[in-house]
């Protein structure tokens, strides 16, 4: 990669939404945050105090500006916040240092959510939250604290559940692709990264894929294609 080339990818990437589309995602994380604060404070406090966990803004963005992304599903919001609150209790719990503790929590974290198929990059505040966190956190003891951040994740699963779909052009959850059918010979048609662009513009949802990301893929497949084509051909 060239300098010129280096330079370029610091440009920002232009969203592909429309104003209305953004003004909408913006609005949803800002009532499903001031809804989320208003059930917390008005939740009973069985036990420990309940508290906001603020890795939920972060969640937020993302269910709000991403809702059909594959990290924001339910399992991921779930499954991520919990097992990073677990790792990161338990690095608090057994790792003295600070410093080594957070780094631990949030590469534990990172890792088990990929193994179990929960990547939420929020669940990396959470661990960090829940390995250095506030005195509050600390005094619930890792059970409170796996319950405050368990009611935390429910509540904004049930908002983003109600928000979404209400929103027109939205669907929350979405369901994990099947695999296609294979389709039928057609003429062979070659895409261009503008087509790419309209498509993505069409769909008026935030794809947590860039341009130029969707480009390589395509060309990616393409060769793929290619080579399981010319590895059928008789010889």
């Amino acid at each position: 990669m060239d300098h010129r080339s280096f330079l370029a990818s610091f440009k920002p990437h232009p969203l592909q939404t429309s104003a209305i589309e953004k003004f909408r995602s913006g609005l949803a994380g800002g009532i499903a945050i001031l809804l989320l604060m208003l059930l917390i404070r008005h939740l009973p406090q069985v036990v420990h105090p309940l508290l906001i966990v603020t890795s939920m803004a972060a969640s937020a963005t993302l269910l709000y500006a991403t809702p059909h992304s594959p990290l924001t599903q339910p399992w991921n919001l779930i499954g991520g916040h919990l097992v990073s609150a677990l790792v990161g209790v338990s690095c608090g719990a057994f790792i003295p240092d600070q410093a080594v503790a957070a780094g631990v929590a949030v590469g534990t974290a990172i890792l088990l959510m990929q193994f179990l198929n929960c990547l939420h990059p929020p669940g990396g505040a959470t661990a960090l939250v829940m390995a250095i966190g506030s005195t509050q956190l600390h005094d619930a003891g890792w059970q409170g604290s796996l319950y405050i951040v368990a009611i935390n994740a429910g509540i904004m699963l049930l908002l983003a559940l109600t928000i979404n779909n209400l929103l027109k052009g939205r669907r929350y959850p979405v369901q994990a692709p099947v695999p296609p059918t294979p389709p039928k010979p057609a003429p062979f048609i070659t895409l261009d990264q503008t087509d790419l662009a309209w498509a993505l513009k069409q769909m008026d949802s935030m794809i947590d894929v860039s341009e130029e990301d969707l480009a390589e893929i395509y060309k990616l497949a393409l060769h793929s294609a290619q080579q399981r084509i010319d590895a059928a051909m008789p010889r």
